[in-house]
């Protein structure tokens, strides 16, 4: 249980700075475009080799290849050029906080697909609803509450930046940039049920992350070519879009996915994605010293409780858990209880050994089942 939540809060800490170099690079003109299909295509050069020689005896089937092309076009196709187009119209906090709303996606997504269940007369349901709606309520305060500035920047930057944001182009940009936002947050809880489904047929967390970013590569350039054939853009310019082409594909989409399809496979969907809401308060930070962004109290607050709806959540998958791994406890107890008070079914076991075993546990089964 540690083990993974120490390597969710690593990975949300690695994309806080991939999101933070992202920004950087829009502001000065960057295509977003370009920055996509470079970032999927070194993470497939990086991962390819490490999938070699780890996973090469591992067959590939044909369906498995047709849910990670799928998966690469809805999680990290679309939904990256979604967040980018977002990013690139608001602010690396703002964006971040609307990321907020993935656990609640994925929670809503799971449940008519059987992966998660919701009894409320348990304690564990309960804690999984409240946490969902507090992490969305810290969202909401990051976004419609600003309050006063606890840490001031220079007043000439406090006031370039209020003018800006008071203008009508600037408010509409928010607007589209909020719907592109949220649009790549549904997307990316998608994501989340098809790769869990990928990872119990296909539990290689290297050989699929590069497959993925291969794929998504050939789509993100072909998405490119359809909508700007200059050459120009594909040039990087600058040490700063060299650094977050590079460290974007290294780690925000070849390192940083391994962990969350291991993450996905060990604890399931709604536990990785509840831990998107610590991505705010890492970019909060980052934004505030890299990107000069005030830090005010309706930020610190909404963290606050973005953080805290976090941890109950997780208290209740784990209690869940607990509570499932007890049960099937108690019910292999009184299934061997049953057959060593059965006489018949002690001289079927000492004739026939293990086979016997089997097949009456198979004529009990439906024994119970015509009973019932």
């Amino acid at each position: 249980m540690m083990k993974a939540v120490l390597v969710m809060i690593i990975v949300n800490l690695a994309l806080a700075f991939v999101n933070i170099f992202l920004k950087k690079v829009l502001n000065e003109g960057m295509d977003y475009f370009t920055i996509l299909t470079y970032r999927q295509a070194i993470s497939a050069i990086f991962l390819a080799p490490i999938a070699c020689f780890y996973e090469r005896e591992r067959k590939l089937e044909g369906h498995i290849i047709c849910l990670l092309f799928i998966s690469a076009l809805v999680g990290v196709t679309f939904t990256q050029y979604l967040f980018l187009m977002g990013l690139e119209y608001t602010s690396a906090t703002f964006s971040c906080a609307f990321l907020n709303m993935v656990p609640v996606f994925t929670f809503i997504m799971a449940l008519p697909l059987g992966i998660e269940k919701v009894n409320m007369r348990k304690v564990s349901a309960k804690a999984k609803v409240l946490g969902t709606f507090v992490c969305i309520g810290g969202a909401l305060m990051l976004i419609l509450y600003k309050g006063m500035p606890l840490i001031k920047q220079e007043q000439e930057h406090i006031a370039d930046k209020g003018t800006t944001t008071a203008s009508a182009s600037k408010i509409k940009k928010w607007i589209i940039g909020s719907l592109l936002l949220t649009a790549g947050c549904g997307l990316w809880s998608s994501w989340f049920l098809i790769q869990a489904r990928i990872s119990r047929k296909y539990p290689c967390q290297y050989s699929s992350t590069a497959l993925l970013s291969f794929f998504a590569a050939i789509q993100s350039a072909i998405l490119t070519l359809l909508i700007d054939r200059s050459k120009t853009k594909w040039i990087l310019r600058g040490k700063l879009e060299i650094l977050t082409v590079v460290y974007s594909g290294l780690v925000g989409s070849g390192l940083c996915y391994v962990a969350m399809s291991w993450c996905v496979k060990q604890r399931g969907p709604v536990f990785t994605s509840a831990f998107t809401p610590l991505l705010q308060m890492f970019v909060a930070v980052l934004d505030f010293s890299i990107l000069q962004e005030e830090i005010y109290l309706g930020s610190v607050a909404g963290s606050v409780l973005v953080i805290s709806g976090t941890y109950i959540l997780l208290w209740g998958k784990s209690k869940e858990e607990e509570q499932n791994a007890m049960k099937n406890s108690q019910e292999d107890e009184e299934c061997m209880n049953n057959f060593e008070d059965n006489p018949n079914v002690a001289s079927k076991l000492r004739l026939n050994g293990e086979q016997g075993l089997c097949e009456l546990q198979e004529k009990q089964l439906v024994i119970e089942v015509t009973r019932s």
